[in-house]
């Protein structure tokens, strides 16, 4: 294991408390298996995510209010990762006519050059963001891949640790979607 892997390696294991608290913060008490999305009236407001992609080109979520907008952790070397990336490229197509934003935020060492062959490899049609120094929410998370799901109101409505099924995605989509666009 290189330096730099295991340096990463330990900043995970010395933030996965820290991780723990913010997806609790941000999420509340885990919704019951049978209620799978937050309520909305229990969904909290995202922060700001403002990072550049591969390209260099700006996004930020407050640009997508509107739109449910998922947002994936993963890394290149993460095996669950690359088991997920079919099944989110899959869902990203259908849904993405549908008003669903999707983003992908590279968690490598070195996202600009490890990044676009794995983005090449399973054809991601949707944005890469790569962190920066600012950047603390890709530091809390609780391992990879971690996935966001965010209502059209820009609040959490699901966080998932692991790798998550198409089916899965597609019921919570579904679901978010029919929801009016205007709860508590």
């Amino acid at each position: 294991m290189s330096q730099a892997r295991l340096i990463q390696t330990l900043k995970f294991a010395a933030l996965a408390g820290a991780a723990g608290a913010l997806i609790y913060t941000l999420t509340g008490p885990r919704p019951a298996p049978s209620s799978r999305l937050a309520s909305p009236a229990d969904r909290k407001t995202m922060p700001q995510i403002a990072l550049s992609d591969l390209q260099g080109t700006p996004w930020r979520l407050s640009d997508h209010r509107g739109e449910i907008v998922l947002v994936n952790f993963w890394a290149t070397w993460c095996a669950p990762c690359r088991l997920e990336t079919p099944d989110l490229v899959e869902v990203a197509k259908q849904y993405a006519p549908r008003g669903v934003s999707f983003v992908g935020i590279s968690m490598d060492d070195q996202p600009k050059s490890a990044a676009p062959a794995f983005v090449a490899k399973y054809r991601i049609p949707y944005p890469v963001l790569v962190p920066d120094e600012s950047f603390t929410l890709g530091n809390v998370v609780e391992g990879l891949p971690t996935t966001l799901i965010i209502d059209r109101r820009g609040r959490l409505a699901r966080a998932y640790t692991g790798a998550v099924t198409a089916d899965r995605l597609r019921a919570d989509l579904d679901r978010l979607l029919v929801e009016p666009e205007r709860t508590s």
